[in-house]
Order: structure tokens, then C-alpha cells, then sequence
């Protein structure tokens, strides 16, 4: 995280936002949650909701109605961190269910 920070100082953007990107992989895998939001903040993230790529990911797949079995098989993950990647989405959204979830995924476009 402090790498891209320094990168964006020292006004290498691009390089930056590889940091970042590498970082959110990392944090992501370990479902560290509290150092992804930390890590939004630093970057500036617009993703919607603070979303990281692959918990937007997760979301389509949930609002497409598969499974956790599912996802995982197609994202070539564990259904453990389908389920920590669907945890954090609640935690993020404020959402309580895959319902919700998946009428949040439609309503911003996440999902067809």
C-alpha cells in the first residue's frame, strides 16, 4: 500500500495504481477486510461500494444465482473465500442477504 502512495507522490501514477492493484490481490486473498478499506481510502478506490475487482465478481455471480459451489468452481477458489468475498459484499453494502445483494448487483448495474 505505502509503495503506491509513495509512487503517486512521487507523480508515478501508473505504477501506483499497480501497487495498489497488488496490494488489494493480496488483502483480498487474505480477506483482510479492515486493511482493504484502509487500502481504498489510500487509493482513492471509486469503485462502487469500495468493492474490490473480484468481490464485484463474486457479486455478478451471486445476482446471476449460482451458488457458492458454483462461483468458486468458476473462479478457481475455495468456497471459503467465496464465502468471506460474500461476507465482505454485505459488510461493504450493508446488505443481510443474497436477495439484497442480488437486487443491489441490478440496480447499479452489476448484473443483467
Amino acid at each position: 500500500m505505502l509503495i503506491g502512495v509513495a509512487c503517486r507522490a512521487l507523480g508515478d501514477t501508473a505504477t501506483a495504481e499497480l501497487e495498489f492493484e497488488a496490494a488489494r490481490g493480496a488483502l483480498d486473498e487474505l480477506g483482510a477486510t479492515p486493511d482493504l478499506e484502509r487500502l481504498a481510502r489510500l487509493a482513492g478506490s471509486s469503485r462502487l461500494g469500495g468493492l474490490s475487482r473480484r468481490e464485484s465478481e463474486v457479486l455478478r455471480l451471486v445476482a446471476a444465482g449460482k451458488t457458492n459451489r458454483a462461483i468458486a468452481t468458476e473462479l478457481f477458489i475455495s468456497e471459503k473465500t467465496v464465502a468471506r468475498h460474500v461476507s465482505n459484499i454485505f459488510t461493504k453494502l450493508g446488505l443481510s442477504s443474497r436477495a439484497e445483494a442480488t437486487a443491489y448487483a441490478f440496480k447499479h448495474g452489476l448484473a443483467r
